[in-house]
């Protein structure tokens, strides 16, 4: 659903809320914000080539091999992806059985875009916000590419989708209006 943003109204949110904004912290492990970056493990602290941290069998493993479900893949390859390393990434979320999973799509779209795919990557953001228009991140992502595309009214359209949807309060909300402000994001 587009929703038009009257000028004022979008001048006046993204202007005067723009600086010092501090992501929550959390304990290590802790993820009780699903939009704050993950917390770094094994998988990109001492695994190498792709490999992923088994914590049963306390050694790395391939993504193929792991067993895991799609949840631990999710983990694995966010991590990968806020790590930089974007083809592990998509190679683990290619593993999930839930190919229709919003996250899973996030996360393929985030990959994409960072390691230089815009327009796969936006196919993705597109897939996920299909499957659930009230996730956020996907919006926070999507408004990010936006505005590498040159496209800010529409990045703001997505700031406001995430405001409305009680997002306000998230990292996925401070990290889009960053953005629109020029600082550098994930």
């Amino acid at each position: 659903m587009t929703r038009t943003l009257p000028g004022l109204a979008a001048l006046a949110l993204i202007t005067g809320l723009a600086a010092g904004f501090a992501a929550p912290a959390f304990a290590a492990g802790e993820e009780t914000d699903e939009t704050s970056p993950p917390p770094k493990t094994e998988t990109t602290t001492e695994c190498k080539d792709g490999k992923v941290w088994d914590k049963k069998k306390k050694e790395c493993v391939t993504p193929e091999q792991s067993g895991f479900n799609d949840d631990d893949l999710y983990r694995a390859a966010r991590e990968f992806a806020y790590a930089g390393q974007y083809e592990n990434a998509i190679r683990v979320l290619q593993l999930a059985a839930n190919q229709n999973d919003p996250r899973i799509l996030n996360y393929l779209g985030y990959s994409n875009r960072k390691s230089g795919h815009m327009e796969l990557g936006m196919q993705y953001y597109k897939k996920a916000l299909q499957a659930d228009e009230n996730y956020i991140l996907a919006r926070s992502y999507m408004g990010q590419a936006l505005i590498e595309q040159g496209d800010v009214n529409a990045a703001k359209v997505q700031l406001v989708e995430i405001r409305d949807r009680g997002g306000e309060d998230t990292w996925a909300y401070r990290s889009l209006l960053q953005a629109l402000n020029g600082y550098r994001t994930y």
